[in-house]
């Protein structure tokens, strides 16, 4: 098996950079447009032999050095009670507003509300036969509690905030209901064959320092501390970081992911180089000259100065417009440069 991701989440010497990149299977890539004409998003998840042949697309096309499980962060919160669709972005008809609200969201067993998706991890490991490692991922108690809140996407997080300044006894309870879902989800998928686990805290960043250590660390950190025995290495990623990245590494996490609004080796300085990481080209960039892209590429590669522990990625997920040719550009530039 090519396991280099792997050395590298374990800071082992590897013999070139490994990089794999967020949303690496989606839009952007015909044969996904090609099933997303015949099959929903959620039919696609839902779906274990869909799931399965979507995570191998990217493999198939591209030298990545990891799959990633196709899957969605929001899908637990149909086995909690609520209902979830997609038009196109992510709506939750019966969202969170109240203590009673998150008093009737079920706490669910992970095996029966997500079968498929543990179902997807076996398959894929199978289809995979050993030619690069299965991650396995889940969203964070505040990413999906902020979703949970919000009703789908949201810019400034009204809502989310309000909902845990003036009701904190319910917001408390709420990240309870959720860690307890994300930290089973994450060990089941382990279990099924997942060789690495992602926590994504895709919107943390609208948060300030003190609101991320009061009410947000200790949730997070349970459920890293939750699977940080499992033998798996587990990235903790965050967008938005930069103003509390110390905490946000402090809650654990055996890589840690981070965006590109920080330099990489000024985020890996704080972090401290003990630390695996994982990052951080703008997604943007895939967009443009084939150039300017591998100038950027460079520069990673030159702020991660050879050093071991680092895995290349995109600081968030590939864009729908990004041509197929600048992703394998992007790859072939970072397996070319240092190792």
């Amino acid at each position: 098996m090519n396991d280099r991701f792997l050395r590298a989440c374990r800071r082992q010497s590897v013999d070139r950079t490994p990089v794999w990149f967020m949303r690496q299977a989606g839009r952007y890539m015909s044969e996904y447009r090609a099933l997303r004409e015949k099959y929903s998003i959620l039919q696609l998840a839902r779906t274990p032999e869909l799931a399965c042949q979507v995570t191998l697309q990217p493999i198939n096309e591209f030298s990545l050095d990891a799959a990633i499980i196709f899957a969605d962060i929001l899908l637990p919160v149909t086995p909690m009670g609520v209902n979830l669709r997609f038009a196109p972005g992510p709506i939750l008809d019966n969202p969170v507003r109240s203590a009673g609200d998150v008093r009737r969201l079920k706490d669910f067993d992970v095996e029966e509300g997500l079968g498929f998706l543990f179902e997807s991890v076996r398959l894929a490991r199978r289809e995979l036969d050993g030619k690069v490692p299965l991650i396995g991922f889940a969203g964070a108690p505040f990413t999906l509690a902020s979703y949970l809140i919000e009703g789908g996407h949201s810019d400034h997080y009204v809502l989310t905030k309000a909902f845990m300044y003036e009701q904190p006894e319910a917001w408390d309870l709420l990240m309870r209901k959720v860690r307890r879902i994300t930290a089973d989800s994450l060990k089941a998928q382990a279990a099924a064959g997942a060789q690495a686990l992602q926590l994504f805290d895709s919107w943390v960043g609208a948060l300030s320092p003190d609101q991320y250590r009061k009410s947000i660390q200790p949730h997070s950190r349970f459920v890293l501390d939750a699977v940080k025995g499992l033998g798996v290495p587990v990235i903790h990623f965050g967008t938005g970081t930069n103003g509390f990245l110390e905490d946000f590494a402090a809650s654990g996490g055996s890589v840690v992911g981070v965006d590109w609004r920080i330099d990489l080796d000024v985020a890996w300085k704080r972090i401290g180089h003990g630390r695996a990481i994982q990052g951080n080209l703008d997604p943007v960039l895939l967009l443009g000259s084939k150039a300017a892209l591998k100038k950027d590429v460079r520069r990673i590669l030159g702020q991660a100065g050879g050093r071991r522990g680092f895995i290349f990625n995109l600081g968030h997920g590939i864009l729908p417009k990004t041509p197929v040719e600048n992703v394998r550009a992007a790859v072939d530039c970072v397996h070319e440069g240092r190792s």
